[in-house]
């Protein structure tokens, strides 16, 4: 994973599309704080779960800018969500994480909002490409 966000970063240098080598640079950076804090070399998971941190941080300030009308912004957050994107695998849809919620309320039987916690710590163990707060939404949806 390393070696491939390495190459495209060369890539990108080598065509010159400064936009997508700014973020390969700041993931890269990223990913040296992360390897730097761990004391060791990171496996692709971690570069995965990097990643993750990285999308989640930006659709967090989509949400912000998109208060503010800040549509220049916005698109910016977007195309670069785009180019982060290309290193995770396809998530889940909206169907297979209801089945899956399905099969961890099945297994559960939790009754009440009290269990939530519980809930989640079972899908998080299960489902593993897929936007944790949309789970979330539909655990509440389901519980209450």
């Amino acid at each position: 994973m390393n070696e491939k966000i390495a190459n495209d970063l060369k890539l990108a240098m080598k065509s010159g599309d400064k936009f997508k080598l700014s973020v390969l640079r700041m993931l890269k950076s990223a990913l040296q704080l992360e390897s730097i804090s761990k004391k060791h070399e990171l496996s692709d998971d971690e570069v995965m779960s990097v990643i993750k941190k990285q999308v989640k941080t930006r659709k967090d300030s989509i949400e912000e800018f998109k208060k503010y009308n800040k549509t220049e912004e916005v698109a910016k957050l977007e195309q670069e969500i785009e180019i982060l994107n290309a290193y995770l695998p396809e998530e889940m849809t909206e169907e297979e994480i209801k089945k899956v919620i399905d099969e961890v309320f099945e297994d559960l039987k939790p009754t009440s909002m009290k269990e939530m916690g519980m809930v989640m710590k079972e899908l998080n163990t299960k489902i593993t490409n897929a936007d944790m707060s949309l789970v979330s939404k539909f655990v509440k949806e389901r519980l209450s």
